[in-house]
Order: C-alpha cells, then sequence, then structure tokens
C-alpha cells in the first residue's frame, strides 16, 4: 500500500501527467534505448516510430496515478499487463532499469517541478506497481512451464487464405515436442528476425479450438495508412512465411477467456480481425457442447474481408441453438445478402434476441467499434458485469485514463 507521505504527491501528479504525460515518455524511451539497445527487441518498433507505444506508457501512467487507491480497477489491468509482458519475455530484470529511466524522464521533463519528494514518491509507487506485475508474471510463467523470453520452434503445417487481407498459418510442434496447451481467446508472440538484424515480437490470437495437436494463428496484413507505417511483422509473414518455414513462438497467453464449459448463453461479437480469438471460442463450444445456444456476430467491410466462413459454416452444422448474423459495412455489388447477412453497421437492435440479463456477452475488434457497442448493450439492458472484451495493441488503459 502507498505510504501516507507518498499519496499527496501522486494525487497532486494527476493533473500533471495528463498535461506532461507525453512529453515524460518520449524522453522515457529515447533514454532507456540510449543505454540499452537491445531492448528494441522487446518492444514493438512501429509502434514507437508512429508514437502509439508513448501514448500508450503516458495513458498507463496517468490511468495509475488517477487510481493508485482503487485496487478494483487496477486488478485486471495488472493481469492483462502481465500476460501481455510474460509473452513477450518480460522478467524481473527489467523493472529497475525502467524504473530508473521513468524518474529519471520525470525529472528531466518537469525541471525543478519534480522536487525529491515527487520523486520519492513516484519511486515508491512504481516500486508497488513492479512488486505487483513481477509477482503475476512469475505466476504465469510457472503456469505454463516456461521461462522468462523462452520460444519454441514450431513449422508452419498448413496455410489458408482466409479472406483478402488474412491469412492463416497452422503451426505444427518439431522435434517430437507437442503443442501447448492453452485456452480459446489466448494469444502468442512470433518472434521474427527481420533483415537488418533486428528482431520483433507481435502478439497473435489462437483461432482454432484448443486441445489439438497444432496452434493456428490468422494475420491481417497491415497496409500503410495516412499516418500509420505498414505492419512489419504482419507483412513480412504474408511475404516469406512459406510452408514448412520454422517460427520462433512463445507460450499461450492472455486473460480473455470466454467460458466454454458453461451451458449459460453466450453472446460474440467481432469486428474485423477481432473475430480471430472468436472463432477459438465458437469451435471449441462446436467440438465439447454442441447444444449450446449462442449469438455470433461479425461486423466486416464486405465480402472480401469477411475471414473464417468455412468455420463459421461448420459451427453451423455442428451447433443447432447457433444464431449469426454478419455485417458488410460496404457491401460491393454482387455480396450475398440475405436471413444472415446484413448491409450497415452492427447495432444490438439488429442481433438475433437473447436473454439480456442472463447472457455472458463478449466483445474483440478495433476500439471505436468496442466503445459504441457496449454503450449501446448497456442501454439495451445488458449488465455492465456481463460485458468483456479483448484489447490489441495500446488501448488497454481507455476505460481508465
Amino acid at each position: 500500500m502507498l505510504s501516507e507521505n507518498a499519496r499527496p504527491y501522486i494525487e497532486a501528479s494527476v493533473p500533471v501527467l495528463r498535461e506532461h504525460g507525453l512529453a515524460i515518455t518520449t524522453v522515457f524511451y529515447r533514454n532507456l534505448f540510449d543505454e540499452y539497445p537491445d531492448l528494441t527487441n522487446l518492444f514493438n518498433m512501429s509502434n514507437q516510430a508512429n508514437g502509439v507505444q508513448q501514448q500508450s506508457l503516458a495513458a498507463a501512467v496517468f490511468a495509475y496515478a488517477a487510481n493508485i487507491d482503487n485496487a478494483a480497477a487496477l486488478a485486471p489491468v495488472i493481469s492483462r499487463i502481465a500476460h501481455k509482458h510474460a509473452s513477450l519475455g518480460i522478467g524481473a530484470q527489467h523493472y529497475p532499469i525502467v524504473g530508473r529511466h521513468l524518474i529519471g524522464a520525470i525529472q528531466q521533463t518537469l525541471g525543478e517541478a519534480a522536487t525529491a519528494p515527487l520523486l520519492s514518491a513516484w519511486d515508491e509507487a512504481y516500486g508497488l506497481l513492479a512488486e505487483a506485475l513481477i509477482c503475476e508474471e512469475q505466476r504465469l510463467y510457472e503456469g505454463s512451464g516456461v521461462t522468462p523470453g523462452h520460444l519454441m520452434t514450431m513449422r508452419i503445417s498448413a496455410i489458408s487464405e482466409e479472406s483478402a487481407d488474412i491469412t492463416a498459418f497452422t503451426l505444427s510442434p518439431t522435434d517430437g515436442a507437442t503443442a501447448p496447451k492453452f485456452k480459446a481467446g489466448q494469444y502468442v508472440s512470433i518472434a521474427i528476425e527481420l533483415p537488418d538484424g533486428q528482431r520483433q515480437l507481435r502478439q497473435y490470437s489462437l483461432s482454432d479450438a484448443p486441445d489439438q495437436d497444432t496452434l493456428r494463428i490468422s494475420v491481417k496484413r497491415e497496409i500503410a495508412g495516412a499516418d500509420l507505417p505498414a505492419g512489419t511483422v504482419s507483412n513480412w509473414l504474408h511475404e516469406h512465411a512459406k510452408l514448412g518455414c520454422r517460427l520462433k513462438v512463445s507460450a499461450p497467453f492472455g486473460d480473455f477467456t470466454p467460458d466454454t464449459t458453461s451451458s449459460a448463453p453466450l453472446v460474440l461479437i467481432a469486428a474485423g480481425v477481432g473475430v480471430t480469438p472468436m472463432i477459438s471460442v465458437l469451435n471449441q463450444i462446436a467440438r465439447t457442447q454442441p447444444q449450446r445456444s449462442v449469438i455470433f456476430a461479425h461486423a466486416v467491410r464486405n465480402a472480401r474481408h469477411h475471414a473464417h466462413r468455412r468455420d463459421l459454416s461448420a459451427a453451423r452444422e455442428r451447433m443447432p441453438h447457433l444464431k449469426t448474423a454478419i455485417f458488410y459495412e460496404h457491401p460491393d455489388a454482387g455480396n450475398a445478402l440475405g436471413e444472415h447477412i446484413h448491409a450497415g453497421l452492427m447495432h444490438p437492435s439488429r442481433l438475433p434476441s437473447w436473454p439480456v440479463t442472463e447472457a455472458q456477452v463478449h466483445l474483440c475488434g478495433p476500439l471505436g467499434f468496442m466503445q459504441a457497442q457496449w454503450s449501446a448493450l448497456l442501454e439495451a439492458g445488458v449488465p455492465a458485469q456481463h460485458l468483456h472484451r479483448e484489447v490489441f495493441g495500446p488501448d488497454l488503459l481507455d476505460h481508465l485514463a
């Protein structure tokens, strides 16, 4: 627990961090990589280049300060960050380095305003956060039977083009190993050695049911946009990953794990590539509880971008109580619309009916999509405690920050 001496300084930091957080984190990363260039292998350097990572850390520091006494709000965030860190191989030895540079960046950015008591308070607060994360990450490593940074070698045994921009890669163990166990909804990190010698890791949701001899990931090719560079790893995989190629893969992690054993009704809502963990969940239920009542809703641009249709068709054949709703936001001429496929934006009022006070509802997709659906679902009477979401990238803390 934060000491009474430190608490006023952390509370007073909230408006300061709102104003100067991005400047602090920009200084932090610059100084960190100058002293420890090898750490670029653990960070998403594409997000560094476009500023997303700096904004993400600024939001994290601000959210931590604003919720320093709200354990109920911070606990699930710490869990999710710990899973992400475990997939990257973060270890206890990294925390003192990060802490020293974070405190140094606060001092460098705020200048004389960074008094000794303020820096001492932040040193204490960071120590508490680091301790919580280290403990949770150690629990995850022990549960997975791996050490920090462990990567297994797996071979690409099948490739399937699922849509215009999503390709699925099936990964098989090598050298007599067995595929790691996971829960539907989890992800793995893929480590790629780039031509310039840099190693980069990216997380990809596992997109098939667990308890098989393989893993499957579905990778969206991230093309360059007006303000965003092309995805370094996703483009490498689309261009260079062939049958028989060997990839370095982390153990599965992630705490977005819908209950696939319950008999209660379930609603799965996805947009774009956010469908990948939902397909894993759906395939698992089709294998183990085909009588369960499930609504599966997926929003995509048009038919060309509609991924994993074969999985959905197979689930329909096995699950008599499965109801589906697909939304093509901008359907092309000739796109088949009808009972299951609709034109326009998704909205809960356009989904098949379900017992709104009983079902667990899970969301995955771009942040704006999830925020809109979350608000609409609350208005429709879904209890807040029945809403769950999976967040890709740096938007984890938007509800706190």
